[in-house]
């Protein structure tokens, strides 16, 4: 698929297809749950403490919830190996980090805090970063990610890289500091 690289890239909300299912089920829940929604150990949880009476609330970032959405044709949960598997038409929204993921399959090893994602694998996030390839894996408590290419292909990756701020320099320091009285001369 040919890029644009004048077009911003967007994260794509688009509904599913007809056929899959969305299931928000918490991990541990009994089979046949009707939804699958995770929550990273890791990621502090719950809602911001509301403002006390009388004063007025202040604007703040939302609080990280770690939940993380998956839209698929199938979704499994194995409790004695604690890997979550989803197939077909794989749609992942992790708010917290504002990205939106796209794959055949999705496995989640709760065990080892690891996402795998693979076949026609698609991760977009908010500002411009877009990683395309055949097979990503996803490191949650190092916060790595690693992509590997199709046979025969590459790893497509476009990044927003922040530019920090110039600091001014320093003004230059005279190499002798200025003398703070007059110097007699030395006698022999």
């Amino acid at each position: 698929m040919p890029m644009d690289s004048s077009a911003p890239v967007q994260p794509s909300l688009a509904p599913l297809r007809p056929n899959s299912q969305r299931i928000d089920a918490t991990p541990g829940a009994p089979a046949g749950a009707p939804a699958t929604t995770l929550v990273s150990p890791t990621a502090p949880a719950g809602p911001a403490t509301p403002a006390a009476e009388g004063t007025t609330p202040t604007a703040t970032a939302p609080r990280p919830s770690g939940q993380v959405t998956i839209d698929s044709d199938l979704q499994q949960a194995d409790q004695a190996t604690g890997i979550i598997t989803a197939t077909g038409n794989v749609r992942i929204l992790y708010p917290d980090q504002r990205v939106v993921a796209t794959a055949r399959q999705a496995q989640y090893f709760t065990k080892e805090d690891r996402v795998v994602l693979s076949g026609d694998v698609d991760v977009i996030q908010e500002g411009g970063n877009h990683l395309r390839a055949e097979r990503v894996i996803y490191l949650i408590k190092a916060d790595r990610v690693m992509a590997e290419p199709a046979p025969g292909q590459q790893v497509f990756s476009k990044m927003v890289i922040q530019q920090k701020a110039a600091v001014p320099a320093a003004p230059a320091k005279p190499s002798l500091p200025p003398p703070s009285a007059p110097v007699a001369p030395v006698t022999p």
